[in-house]
């Protein structure tokens, strides 16, 4: 037997109701984004633009005891929209750097992160994250404290 979720007449009936039905087939793609109190842009839109707002950093963990922090560029803002207008799902597709030891390095001193910005994270099965986990980060080279 079929039931109609939408005879309930509840909001958290229809809600649920609009989120079974899936998602629409039409996907829209953004320059830019406004959450957390960020405002993201894609590389390629703030290419040579003054302010710098393409720098993502997803805070994570591994299957074990140590916290892994996912440093990336933003390539994509995507909205994902179910068939209701209030059930929206952004994501930011990502080109993800190296966090192992060989792409990351914490400076002892000053506690300033350094990426490898040519080590590409590894057999990235999933570009995507959810655009409410992200941070913002400003990438700029490490200062020469050798004395010329």
């Amino acid at each position: 037997m079929i039931y109609n979720v939408y005879q309930i007449g509840r909001s958290a009936a229809i809600s649920l109701s609009s989120l079974s039905l899936g998602l629409e087939r039409k996907v829209k793609c953004y320059n830019g984004y406004f959450i957390n109190g960020y405002v993201f842009h894609t590389k390629e839109y703030g290419h040579g633009k003054r302010a710098y707002n393409s720098g993502v950093c997803v805070k994570g963990s591994t299957c074990s005891e140590f916290e892994v922090d996912y440093y990336g560029k933003l390539e994509e803002v995507v909205e994902l929209q179910y068939h209701s207008e209030q059930n929206r799902v952004f994501l930011f597709k990502c080109y993800w750097y190296d966090t192992t030891d060989r792409g990351i390095r914490v400076d002892p001193h000053y506690s300033l992160i350094e990426i490898n910005l040519k080590a590409r994270l590894r057999n990235v099965n999933d570009v995507f994250v959810f655009a409410k986990q992200c941070q913002q980060v400003y990438y700029t080279y490490t200062p020469s404290f050798r004395k010329d």
